[in-house]
């Protein structure tokens, strides 16, 4: 074998031609069809004829001769099995020119495009964001209705007042809730869409073949599995209490969507019709919905219910038993008038001194918009 380093051993076997698995060393910058001339001259005199029809493959994808050993995905102690195209037109690929099923499926479906593959719209549904079908990543949410989505386009869509009429349900963050999804380890270190996710207690991958449930107290997300064979009323993950309410199933049939959509509508309900009751109490709090002023004018929203109890609360503060605007704090007389002469130095004229701040008499001569007559006598 060669000392170096960089280069990698790799496994070559040939079913239709009958001979045992064979060991290569070679360089990563090889190309595939070198590799394939290289090992057909060890085994056969008509290496030329029979590499024209051949190929590669590797875990059942075609490996383009055009392409080098590292770019093709091979690494160290990889498998390569040597296939051979059969001629005629029996649906094996030599008429069609498809070396994979993988292209004999996508010629299929441009044939007929009504056609959906239901596993691939399965998978799409629970490892796509329902919104920007964008593979899920966190921060991930979900509606009341068991809709999975990626946070930030849920928001986005949102502020921008884009939300499809199907989602119409979701007003605000206030309808959202946020999950804990468990990340399948070693799946996360390719791209977004090899992110996988399972059960933190069963170990079943959450891929629309098992039933899950998300915890609205928690948010954690479980198989169905987990919360049947292990029953509590605490969440396996963080032991939070929960109660059968707040089990949301994500993505589920028609009959339990539509049990969850009469579900939201009953809790919405309830909601507005406990804030018309604190409406009619007159209910008031710093984070309250509504307020009563004190001429029975009725006030909402949480700004009035503040500027109501500052009101309160300055008509409490305390001078000599009297409140601030000169009434007492039991609120019996009325508020006493500011005059400027009462506040008038000692020894001085208070009409003079009321006079400095305000028109404290009555006159004939008139004021103008542009200047103030002044009496006779005094021009």
């Amino acid at each position: 074998m060669n000392s170096n380093s960089k280069n990698l051993e790799i496994f070559i076997q040939a079913p239709d031609l009958q001979i045992p698995t064979r060991a290569l060393t070679l360089t990563p910058n090889l190309t595939i069809r070198h590799l394939k001339q290289s090992f057909l001259s060890q085994i056969t005199s008509i290496h030329q004829t029979l590499g024209s029809s051949s190929f590669f493959t590797l875990n059942g994808r075609l490996l383009p001769d055009s392409d080098t050993v590292e770019n093709s995905g091979v690494t160290n102690s990889s498998t390569l099995s040597l296939r051979f195209r059969l001629p005629g037109g029996g649906g094996d690929g030599g008429a069609t020119g498809a070396e994979s099923r993988d292209c004999y499926l996508n010629m299929y479906a441009d044939k007929k495009p009504d056609k959906v593959d239901p596993n691939e719209q399965r998978l799409s549904k629970w490892l796509n964001c329902a919104l920007s079908n964008e593979p899920l990543k966190r921060p991930i949410v979900i509606d009341y209705l068991g809709n999975v989505f990626n946070k930030q386009a849920l928001v986005e869509a949102l502020l921008s007042k884009k939300l499809p009429k199907a989602f119409s349900h979701i007003k605000g963050l206030k309808d959202m809730i946020s999950i804990e999804l468990e990340l399948i380890p070693g799946s996360g270190s390719g791209s977004d869409s090899d992110v996988k996710f399972q059960c933190p207690i069963t170990g079943l991958e959450f891929n629309g073949k098992y039933k899950f449930y998300s915890l609205k107290s928690c948010g954690h997300v479980l198989s169905a599995k987990a919360l049947k064979e292990v029953k509590s009323s605490t969440c396996h993950v963080c032991h939070k209490e929960f109660a059968e309410s707040d089990k949301i199933v994500i993505n589920g049939s028609e009959s339990e969507v539509v049990a969850l959509r009469e579900k939201m509508e009953v809790e919405k309900s309830k909601l507005r019709e406990k804030k018309v009751k604190k409406v009619k109490n007159g209910n008031l709090g710093v984070n309250g919905d509504s307020g009563v002023s004190n001429d029975g004018v009725q006030l909402s929203g949480s700004k009035h219910a503040i500027d109501l109890k500052a009101e309160k609360v300055s008509g409490k503060i305390e001078t000599n038993g009297k409140g601030v605007n000169g009434s007492k704090v039991n609120g019996k007389n009325e508020a006493k008038r500011f005059k400027a002469a009462d506040m008038a130095p000692p020894n001085a004229n208070k009409e003079v001194y009321a006079s400095i701040f305000t028109s404290s008499r009555k006159s004939d001569f008139k004021e103008t918009y542009s200047c103030r007559s002044l009496p006779l006598g005094r021009n």
